[in-house]
């Protein structure tokens, strides 16, 4: 689900807070050391993702934050953000030449440069979150 948010919309931040839960308060977001990740450059993106990112040359760039059951995907585009609502059961991530992450029928690549390995220790941080949650359910077939 990807929603606009450039204005403050209350039915927006229930719907998040719904889908993955409220932000990690202050105390919680010091313990983890931090729930944001640093700016990364977009390199790719699934078609539906195409009127969300400039199509002119520039650079587009996303940034992503942790929540108690999902992430949120935050895209700017110019002086409007869109904000991708990902819950831990839908997400899916693929470490190929950069970081991809997949849900929903959609994706984003983001390239591997300096920015994207000074989130490695974020990307270290999702992975163990997601590996707890997924742990919570019986998997067996």
């Amino acid at each position: 689900m990807i929603l606009d948010t450039t204005y403050n919309d209350k039915s927006n931040d229930q719907l998040i807070n719904d889908l993955v839960g409220k932000p990690f308060s202050f105390i919680e977001a010091f313990k983890m050391k931090g729930v944001g990740s640093k700016r990364m450059i977009i390199d790719d993106a699934s078609p539906n993702f195409k009127p969300y990112l400039k199509t002119i040359s520039d650079s587009n760039y996303a940034n992503l934050e942790l929540r108690p059951n999902g992430i949120l995907v935050r895209i700017n585009k110019g002086l409007q953000n869109f904000t991708w609502v990902i819950p831990y059961y839908h997400l899916v991530l693929y470490k190929v030449n950069g970081s991809s992450i997949h849900a929903q029928g959609k994706y984003v690549h983001f390239r591997n440069n300096k920015t994207f390995k000074e989130n490695k220790s974020f990307f270290d941080k999702l992975l163990n979150i997601k590996v707890a949650f997924d742990s919570q359910f019986d998997f067996q077939s």
